[in-house]
């Protein structure tokens, strides 16, 4: 079995590799000798191993992607993207690597004998801001963003290209995934911020209320789920090829209480909040999530805040 991940030296991809390479049973890729394509901007040298190819360069470009696909692959993690800020600053950038990336690596996929699954790491920034007051499975994606504009047109391809038996192919609509490292050019980055830089004994000024409210799910997590939509059979998929992940939805003072649980009660007098009212919009008024067709394809959440705290740590 081979398997390609794009975007495999990011925060996801780096955990997701270690994974793939691991000893535990993954459900649906139980081939033990399975093959490993890494690709990224530049070669990802944190995993040496025989079974492991890397490339480094454009995710749209074609020659790459053909000796990404060489011989054929069985399942694509498709994660590679300029994030939000990014994308919203350079127009162009977010453009090239967000949408032609995506359609050129669905063109490469396409022309192999046998459709590959595929998963597309898409993103909650389809639905824009402001929010309506709950979102849910039927809840029309209205981008305000050019990444989550790029996303959702990335997610209607690979339905579309599903539909016509060239992949078999899902998408996944991840929340904020904590903790990333600082330098992730996510305006969102102060999510994960608060937990590493508080968890540290470090002081953290927050730019949001402590009553924000925001959506939140560890890199474990969404690691367990982004292997779990590999694995779904087809009567899952039958019904609907975008999933729309359960989460916990927290205030950022709630968050700040779990990480006292965690790691002492001395946290809550390391942190003030100063507002900023285009981030509170933006990433901290986020409603009440419903998805239980999610949930019934056995998609999950961290399960509780101090769970998420320990998780969102954990070196993959």
């Amino acid at each position: 079995m081979r398997i390609l991940v794009t975007g495999a030296d990011g925060f996801i991809g780096r955990a997701l590799v270690r994974r793939l390479l691991g000893s535990e049973v993954l459900p649906g890729l139980e081939d033990k000798s399975r093959q490993l394509v890494m690709l990224d901007r530049s070669a990802a040298a944190y995993v040496v191993e025989d079974r492991v190819q890397r490339l480094a360069g454009d995710i749209a470009d074609p020659a790459l992607l053909e000796e990404a696909v060489g011989s054929g692959l069985e399942c694509v993690f498709h994660l590679a993207s300029v994030p939000g800020g990014a994308a919203e600053a350079d127009f162009e950038l977010g453009l090239h690597a967000n949408l032609r990336g995506t359609a050129a690596l669905l063109e490469a996929l396409r022309r192999q004998r046998r459709p590959a699954r595929l998963v597309f790491a898409s993103t909650i920034a389809v639905y824009g801001v402001p929010m309506p007051a709950l979102i849910d499975e039927s809840t029309l994606p209205a981008p305000t963003l050019s990444y989550g504009a790029q996303k959702l047109a990335g997610e209607i391809l690979v339905t579309d290209y599903s539909r016509r038996g060239f992949i078999d192919g899902c998408s996944l609509r991840l929340p904020g995934i904590v903790a990333r490292p600082s330098s992730s050019g996510m305006l969102s980055a102060f999510l994960s911020d608060i937990i590493r830089v508080l968890s540290a004994g470090g002081s953290f000024t927050c730019p949001v209320s402590e009553h924000g409210m925001s959506w939140w799910m560890s890199r474990r997590r969404v690691v367990d789920n982004l292997l779990h939509a590999a694995a779904l059979g087809a009567p899952a998929l039958s019904a609907q090829r975008v999933f729309l992940l359960p989460v916990l939805h927290a205030s950022l003072g709630e968050v700040v209480a779990a990480i006292a649980r965690v790691h002492g009660p001395e946290v809550c007098s390391r942190v003030t909040y100063h507002p900023n009212a285009a981030l509170q919009a933006q990433f901290a008024s986020y409603p009440p999530l419903s998805c239980p067709r999610s949930l019934a394809a056995g998609f999950r959440h961290d399960g509780s805040l101090d769970a998420l705290v320990r998780d969102a740590l954990e070196e993959p």
